[in-house]
């Protein structure tokens, strides 16, 4: 797995697949993303949204990007108006029953936690002013008592069974080879033979069906594999070593039965989102593409799960979001008789929530049109 962003709080899913994303916004001033844009005197702040509320009770089930959506008509440029309180332990943490007020600094928008003193001790803790505020407190709470950023359970099958390799990275790995009573199928509860090596006695394994490669074509127009998607069918113990073959007894399964030929491998540990913030136009590699809707053939809507030709190697990082285009049509012009292409038609916004070297998962924050596999994600715009 890849680092997230220098300064962001994130942490593993291990003990916690079953809890809400605990979410982490980044501090206005304080923030270590690269917000260039933001900060340029070319891009005016973000427009608070029409009718947005002066005070808001966060509530369970909700979710970061929602709430910011209640506020902002652009929800990414969220970062920009938070007001983080620096002298709390944890300052990027929001939970149910936090009163989030809108405020006013020299004319531009703040959002910050009341403590007790209103948009006056926002301020005065934002500018860092604290003379006369109140005294600092410690608020202990459970990570995933905390607000998320989007539902874990719209992303949770593909950010915890599901990953991407090379295709050449599982040549060697080890295999089932049969079960121990010569059934087809096997699932929780019975054992199996794996042949390969590296298995090591009284460790967890997970098992892993290998799905469709990710195929595009390059520059050239020749096809090129940009990695093998793997999704766990189920976890097991590896109880005994005799030469190449290990014996594993299934503990868990999960999006269906063992095979043989299934792969076994180390499980791997997800690194969830902790915030979502917009990608700076020359961080990125451009032209990418969405080339796969996860759970679907056709086209994916708000919720979705799509997946974009473009990792880590590419400058992909988790959080981020884009735009999304579709190509817009060829049509004649009915004086000149030329054929001509019409502009792009903006049709939604993604985030990014796991990413590989050359494939990442993003998740569909809003859509205005389906969203087809070939649209074009862009940095979005950060003027209003």
């Amino acid at each position: 797995m890849k680092k997230v962003l220098n300064g962001i709080q994130s942490f593993h899913a291990l003990g916690l697949k079953k809890q809400l994303i605990a979410a982490a916004i980044c501090a206005g001033l304080g923030m270590s993303i690269n917000l260039t844009h933001a900060a340029s005197p070319n891009v005016s702040p973000p427009s608070v949204k029409a009718g947005a509320p002066h005070v808001y009770v966060v509530k369970k089930g909700d979710t970061l990007w929602d709430i910011s959506g209640k506020f902002l008509s652009k929800p990414w440029r969220w970062p920009e108006i938070w007001a983080s309180n620096k002298h709390v332990k944890n300052p990027h943490w929001i939970y149910p029953g936090d009163k989030l007020l809108l405020c006013s600094l020299n004319g531009k928008p703040l959002i910050g936690k009341d403590e007790g003193d209103g948009c006056d001790g926002i301020i005065r803790r934002y500018t860092g002013n604290t003379a006369s505020t109140l005294r600092p407190q410690v608020r202990i709470e459970a990570l995933n008592n905390s607000v998320p950023v989007i539902p874990l359970a719209h992303i949770q099958q593909w950010l915890e069974r599901t990953s991407v390799l090379p295709a050449d990275a599982i040549a060697n790995t080890p295999y089932i080879l049969g079960t121990a009573d010569n059934r087809v199928l096997a699932g929780k509860g019975q054992s199996v033979y794996v042949r390969g090596q590296g298995l090591e006695n009284g460790q967890r394994y997970g098992v892993f069906r290998e799905g469709e490669p990710y195929v595009v074509l390059d520059e050239k127009g020749k096809k090129q594999v940009l990695g093998l998607e793997l999704t766990q069918v189920a976890s097991g113990v590896a109880i005994r070593n005799e030469n190449d073959i290990t014996t594993v007894e299934l503990t868990d399964s999960y999006n269906g039965e063992v095979r043989r030929g299934d792969r076994v491998m180390a499980e791997q540990d997800a690194m969830l989102p902790t915030l979502f913030y917009p990608t700076d136009a020359g961080q990125v590699k451009d032209g990418g593409k969405i080339i796969r809707v996860m759970g679907s053939i056709g086209t994916a809507a708000k919720n979705g799960v799509v997946t974009v030709d473009r990792g880590t190697a590419d400058g992909i990082e988790i959080g981020q979001v884009f735009s999304t285009y579709q190509d817009g049509e060829t049509v004649r012009d009915p004086k000149t008789k030329e054929t001509v292409k019409l502009p792009g038609q903006y049709v939604g916004s993604v985030m990014i929530f796991k990413s590989f070297d050359r494939i990442s998962y993003a998740y569909v924050l809003e859509s205005e049109l389906p969203i087809k596999i070939g649209s074009n994600i862009k940095p979005p715009r950060l003027d209003d």
